[in-house]
């Protein structure tokens, strides 16, 4: 049986359509998926994102313990601060990728993938054994909100009084959000996944509705809609940010995903998949993430042949017609040798080759 989010029956009153996603019900759509991805590029876009997961790590080492657990070096980051990683498995395949906040001096929250909440939470409390840090699976009593798009902050500005202004991008700040219940306290973090400017609310399950309702509330004034996970999908794939499961999993390394950057192979301390990063990171990877761009109306989906002059040289990841750019769009692992961005190559879409461009990835990016 699904589980559900403290927000189900709010959703349903809303006429939200629910979908199964990594044992959680959650709503796929309110009224059109074209309407809320297209209020998230122009207004705002307000997500129950319940189903992510949870784990707080404290304690006198917890920096050193989260050094010694991911690929990152968390401790290096200054209380307020966020940043985007991975946890690997011994062979430098990818387990998960995940946003770590420091909360404070001795304070960290790793917040991880739905179906992948249950791993991080063990292999974390594994990992981090010697050191004096205790790691909380905090999943099931916290609430994840999101607000994205361009009003997000005159959203958000409205019910609570942290400077906006000073949360820079990937940055989190406690703080207390006004509710019809009171003033709830919160983590305010600036993160988001959809390559709009936004802001995540992170708080006590409990207090999910009044927060909910306070966000909706607050936004119809500035355009804002409640958003499923369909736009959600089809805004990151055209912000070019991978999804585990499909750009990302155990078969695949940083270093083919394009996220080698956050690997920190400097730091002094051992992590498990280190020594076969270290090895990797000397070879060039035989198949790398790139962005396709198509030029007819019909897209390639997940697990599509990519063709070059028609012999298959990869597979297409995430694909959709995106909604903002009316064009096919796609993210593909494709040989090498023909990620250049200019190549041209096709999509196999039901057996017949739809042609497409190498291109560099975002698909889109807001104005600034």
């Amino acid at each position: 049986m699904s589980r559900t989010s403290p927000l189900h029956e709010a959703h349903a009153a809303l006429g939200a359509a629910f979908t199964d996603f990594a044992g959680w019900s959650m709503p796929v759509r309110y009224a059109s998926d074209l309407a809320e991805h297209r209020a998230v590029r122009a207004t705002a876009g307000v997500f129950d994102l319940t189903h992510m997961g949870e784990v707080r790590v404290s304690g006198p080492q917890a920096g050193d313990a989260l050094d010694a657990a991911l690929v990152g070096r968390p401790s290096a980051m200054p209380p307020g601060r966020a940043a985007y990683g991975l946890i690997v498995d011994e062979d430098g395949g990818i387990l998960d990728d995940l946003v770590t906040y420091h909360l404070g001096e001795q304070e960290f929250l790793v917040v991880a993938n739905a179906s992948n909440a249950g791993l991080v939470a063990r292999e974390l409390t594994a990992r981090t054994a010697g050191f004096d840090a205790t790691v909380t699976d905090e999943s099931a009593g916290t609430a994840l909100l999101a607000v994205q798009g361009p009003t997000a902050a005159l959203v958000v500005g409205e019910l609570v009084d942290a400077d906006l202004g000073a949360l820079g991008h990937y940055r989190c700040t406690p703080t207390a959000l006004r509710t019809s219940d009171g003033a709830e306290d919160v983590l305010l973090a600036r993160t988001g996944y959809t390559g709009e400017d936004g802001f995540e609310v992170v708080l006590p399950a409990a207090h999910a509705p009044a927060a909910w309702e306070a966000l909706l509330s607050a936004g119809r004034a500035h355009g804002a809609v409640p958003c499923g996970l369909a736009c959600r999908d089809t805004l990151r794939l055209e912000a070019g940010m991978p999804l585990h499961g499909h750009e990302l999993s155990r078969d695949v390394d940083p270093y083919a995903a394009g996220l080698g950057r956050v690997v920190k192979l400097d730091k002094p301390a051992a992590f498990p998949g280190r020594a076969a990063l270290e090895r990797l990171a000397q070879r060039t990877p035989e198949r790398v993430l790139v962005g396709l761009r198509g030029t007819g109306r019909r897209a390639g989906r997940h697990g599509y042949p990519v063709l070059h002059e028609g012999r298959p040289v990869g597979t297409v990841t995430s694909g959709a017609l995106s909604p903002t750019l009316g064009h096919p769009v796609a993210m593909a692992y494709v040989e090498n040798g023909l990620s250049a961005p200019g190549t041209a190559l096709a999509v196999d879409v039901r057996g017949r080759p739809e042609p497409v461009e190498v291109v560099e990835l975002p698909f889109y990016r807001r104005a600034r």
